[in-house]
């Protein structure tokens, strides 16, 4: 078995991650638990909208991470909007 990312959701919330094969033989994860592989389980970010001037929720296969919540089919976001960057205005030139 190949040793992936896990992300261990309790309670509709990630809780850990967890570096697993998936062999419960080695390691059995919390009875009441959800194991989702990070690689291919799709979560709702923030991310820059395609004029680069704000951010907006996308949806991102294995962005998972603690905090997110579960709803049954993706994960979304526990953080807050972030500022966008305010890029300097220039002419183009510069001082000697």
């Amino acid at each position: 078995m190949t040793t992936q990312n896990y992300l261990l959701v309790e309670n509709n919330v990630v809780t850990n991650l967890v570096v697993w094969d998936g062999d419960v033989n080695t390691w059995t994860p919390p009875l009441d638990a959800t194991m989702l592989l990070q690689a291919t389980t799709p979560a709702v970010v923030w991310g820059l909208n395609t004029e680069k001037t704000d951010y907006v929720l996308i949806e991102i296969v294995g962005e998972g991470a603690i905090g997110f919540t579960w709803n049954g089919t993706t994960l979304t976001t526990n953080q807050s909007k972030p500022n966008p960057v305010v890029q300097p205005q220039t002419t183009g030139t510069a001082n000697a």
